[in-house]
């Protein structure tokens, strides 16, 4: 009998809750399609460095997917919440008839049951179908060859959903256990009829309480943006994050009360159509509101930023790739090593300082490295000293630098390359070519973070001595420039100086550019497997030379991109679907319990418009709230991941954010858009 009472009451629940059934499949979909990534990944034609960095991304998919578990445990636990306070009065009237606290409790356990397998399986089943798409974007983002593509089943995924959902369920089972044998008769029959008292009232405090906290979000604001060289340790970063956490709530706290107040005061506008009834209906759920609106607000905070942070890494680099790996290889070794520095060396071995006396050619030459496989070749030097440090060529504006950017380093060596060598790699690159006088130079640098801080040494007009000869700023900011391959910008300075400014004591790397003297992609990775076993050549040992190459750039780009992208991909969907979900779910709950006041407004002659349009509107304050805050918060969250991961390029963040805003819009409009037509639907039922 049980049996049959719970299915029914499925049955008659299905379409009010349509939304908590659809977010359960929509969640075992997701979470099965992010962990079959790797069985996907077995027919992929990859080289072996591609497949290591596969497997690394579907690690860390594993352990994001134990957080992701958490989040959608939570989900279901709070929608439970809500869909045994939706039947209070079912449940009430149970008790009323004789039925024990233990057989509603059964009931439950049933339902839960039910629900659990009917939504395991459809989602498992639309995640099987959904992990085939999956698998032809990794295909795409890996290059990889798709002539073996097969349909994959992953067993391991299938398991781990079936063990992190049952366990939820079983928590949830254990959840509506305790919260029906807590439950009261009166409270069951009749708490649909109370509503939360309204606890400010206040508007002096709530007009303090949100000059304060918008105070605080100011000053989160300027530590993450303006003051972002002051955080120079963990500790430290966790303060604008816990002040702008706690702002956020009293922001909604102190505007929940002031909205209310001020709306009253506006007659005209409080009493235009139904808004005295929105309003109301508002503040009667005000502390509840005021948690759930900070807590979604802060999760669409982390889902914007996430997302585009993500999604902008991944473009970024692999438009730096066309910019700053123009040619195939680069060899680099340090000239004149001492026994301090050797010993310092990860490899250590005494003969590497005989290898650091010679050549680079010479290197290449006892590594037996055939000179015919290159074209385009460039041979050269770059140079330091001892008594000319970053803090000498800031001038007098060290002092300020020290003060303001104290975790720099300003003892390392500046380092300067010849006018003749710059221009060979400026031809060879694609750069524009440099020209200076006999006492002038020029600074070099693409790293956002170091350029406005080298500017103001170069607006000092500093000079740097160089064989007792000194040298002044062509420029008095610093020129766009590199000679070191690699995937994001590095270049944090390098001084452009006459040839006759730099000898050969002075001579610290050496560095080897070429391209490969083939032109077939098959063809370069030949060359490029020859050249990586030198690392086996026996005088490998003896020298400290190393070797960087565009493919080898490439692929480690191409997998981090598509590692930070699969990973923020899945954290924002959870998300933002967990966000959407809690509002929809709260709202449908709402609607059901009011659903006797909108039979009140009919009653008084209230056309069906109207009654629309007020739900509608309440609706959207709920949904929008949240969602503009969190907006408000992003735009500075994220100049402080763009500062963060300055050194990846911002090239394609624009594009970044208009694919989030779409993400937002599909989701979170599709709740919107779920909520309001389910609410309707509901307010028209009579009880």
């Amino acid at each position: 009998m049980l049996c049959k009472l719970s299915i029914k009451n499925i049955k008659k629940s299905f379409k009010d809750y349509a939304i908590y059934f659809f977010t359960l499949i929509l969640g075992v979909a997701i979470f099965y399609v992010f962990n079959a990534i790797e069985n996907q990944t077995v027919m992929l034609q990859v080289t072996n460095s591609t497949r290591n960095i596969i497997k690394l991304m579907t690690e860390g998919l594993s352990w994001v997917s134990v957080f992701v578990s958490f989040i959608l445990g939570f989900l279901i636990i709070y929608a439970s919440r809500f869909l045994i306070k939706r039947r209070n009065k079912e449940f009430g009237i149970y008790l009323t008839l004789g039925m024990s606290k233990r057989k509603i409790s059964m009931i439950l356990f049933i339902e839960t049951l039910i629900i659990g397998i009917f939504s395991l399986f459809v989602g498992l089943g639309i995640g099987v179908f959904l992990s085939q798409f999956m698998s032809l974007l990794v295909a795409n983002m890996f290059e990889a060859d798709l002539t073996k593509f097969t349909f994959v089943f992953s067993s391991s995924a299938f398991m781990k959903t079936l063990i992190y959902f049952g366990i939820m369920y079983i928590l949830v089972m254990i959840f509506n256990t305790v919260s029906i044998s807590k439950c009261k008769l009166i409270d069951l029959l009749h708490g649909n009829k109370t509503s939360e008292k309204i606890k400010i009232k206040n508007p002096y405090l709530c007009i303090v309480l949100f000059i304060l906290s918008s105070t605080a979000l100011g000053y989160a604001y300027y530590l993450v943006t303006v003051g972002v060289s002051e955080l120079t340790t963990a500790m430290e970063l966790f303060k604008p994050i816990l002040l702008g956490a706690i702002s956020t709530f009293f922001v909604f706290y102190s505007l929940s009360g002031l909205i209310l107040k001020i709306v009253m005061s506006i007659k005209k506008l409080y009493y235009k159509g139904l808004n005295s009834f929105v309003l109301r209906q508002i503040s009667s759920k005000i502390n509840t509101t005021v948690m759930s609106m900070t807590v979604i607000c802060l999760m669409l905070f982390i889902t914007i930023c996430v997302l585009s942070s993500a999604l902008s890494i991944k473009n970024s680099m692999t438009a730096n790739l066309k910019k700053l790996a123009p040619v195939d290889v680069e060899f680099y070794k340090t000239y004149d090593l001492t026994s301090e520095e050797v010993e310092h060396l990860w490899q250590y071995n005494e003969n590497m300082i005989e290898d650091s006396k010679i050549s680079m050619l010479e290197t290449l030459k006892k590594l037996e490295i055939d000179l015919k496989d290159f074209k385009d070749i460039i041979e050269l030097d770059t140079y330091s000293i001892d008594t000319i440090m970053i803090k000498d060529t800031l001038g007098s504006y060290y002092e300020q630098a020290k003060e303001k950017y104290p975790f720099l380093r300003y003892e390392m060596k500046e380092e300067f390359i010849k006018l003749s060598d710059y221009n060979k790699v400026a031809r060879l690159y694609g750069l524009e070519e440099l020209s200076l006088k006999d006492n002038q130079y020029i600074l070099l640098s693409d790293y956002e973070g170091w350029i406005p801080i080298r500017n103001e040494g170069l607006k000092k007009h500093t000079p740097i001595t160089l064989l007792a000869k000194k040298y002044y700023p062509k420029y008095l900011e610093c020129q766009n420039g590199f000679i070191h391959l690699s995937n994001n910008h590095i270049n944090t300075g390098l001084f452009v100086v006459p040839d006759d400014a730099v000898n050969n004591s002075m001579r610290n790397t050496g560095i080897f550019l070429a391209n490969y003297n083939v032109e077939k992609i098959d063809e370069k990775k030949q060359v490029e497997e020859k050249l990586n076993s030198i690392e086996n050549h026996p005088y490998s040992a003896f020298t400290n030379l190393s070797m960087i190459t565009k493919l080898f750039l490439y692929e480690s780009s191409v997998g981090l991109g598509a590692m930070v992208t699969f990973i923020g991909l899945y954290l924002g969907i959870i998300f933002l679907m967990s966000s959407a979900a809690i509002l929809a779910l709260k709202e449908l709950s709402e609607s059901s319990d009011n659903q006797e006041r909108f039979q009140m407004l009919r009653k008084i002659g209230t056309d069906e418009k109207m009654i629309n349009k007020a739900l509608f509107q309440q609706i959207v304050i709920f949904f929008m709230f949240p969602l503009v805050i969190a907006i408000i918060h992003s735009i500075f969250g994220i100049m402080f991941c763009n500062y963060i991961l300055e050194t990846l390029g911002n090239e394609k963040l624009l594009q970044s954010i208009v694919m989030t805003a779409i993400f937002i819009i599909i989701i979170y409009g599709g709740y919107f858009s779920l909520t309001y037509l389910c609410s309707r639907r509901i307010i028209k039922e009579r009880r």
